[in-house]
């Protein structure tokens, strides 16, 4: 804490913005890591819960009821509604075969719940990517910024070098610091959001399938 102290000391207006930079990556990566982490929790338990309450469900109103109870984070129950969506309107939309129709209207409902749950994946793939640089520009700014310096004051010795250089190093770990968690993030969530996808695509599929079926059989 005290080398940081030091190096914003002896900081300029460059050296402060890029601490600045990557404190405001660090604050909005474990933002979004905690938000995340919450939401897909919150939507994986409750995908757990509604899938099975669903299908034993004794009709589509039944089901219906059974997604507003458990699925809390609302992913399964758009899929639901535009299957069951009334499109008999004069538009393109409802033109061609039913069985068209009902799959165009899950494959955009299923893409509009996956953008919500992949929703801040970017940044913290950007933050993971960019912060070590940034922390090396710091750096690297720091020992230019001290050598001129003390190039100025024309004492020149190695104790003056070695303080000013390891103060400036500390921007390379911050950037490290920064980086690290929001790329173990990325691939956790990653991973999380891409069996959410699994279930959400069969849900679709056989939602699908049961209102073809239904519909064909009256």
């Amino acid at each position: 804490m005290g080398g940081f102290s030091a190096f914003w000391a002896q900081s300029d207006l460059i050296g402060r913005a890029v601490a600045l930079i990557l404190l405001a990556m660090s604050v909005s990566a474990w933002a979004l890591i905690l938000w995340k982490a919450w939401l897909l929790s919150r939507a994986r338990r409750g995908m757990l819960r509604a899938v099975p309450a669903f299908w034993a469900a004794a009709g589509i109103s039944e089901g219906r009821a059974a997604l507003q109870n458990f699925d809390t984070e609302a992913v399964l129950l758009p899929l639901l509604e535009a299957a069951t969506a009334d499109t008999r309107t004069a538009t393109l939309e409802a033109a061609g075969r039913q069985e068209s129709r009902l799959t165009r209207r899950l494959r955009d409902a299923l893409h509009g719940v996956l953008a919500r749950l992949q929703f801040g994946q970017v940044m913290l793939a950007s933050i993971g990517a960019t912060a070590p640089f940034v922390g090396l520009f710091g750096t690297v700014w720091g020992i230019y910024h001290a050598l001129v310096s003390i190039a100025a004051s024309g004492n020149i010795t190695i104790e003056k070098i070695s303080g000013p250089v390891g103060e400036a190093l500390i921007m390379t770990a911050a950037g490290l610091a920064v980086a690290i968690p929001a790329v173990l993030a990325y691939n956790v969530f990653g991973k999380r959001v891409a069996a959410c996808e699994a279930d959400l695509e069969g849900f679709a599929h056989d939602l699908r399938e049961l209102l073809h079926d239904t519909s064909g059989a009256r």
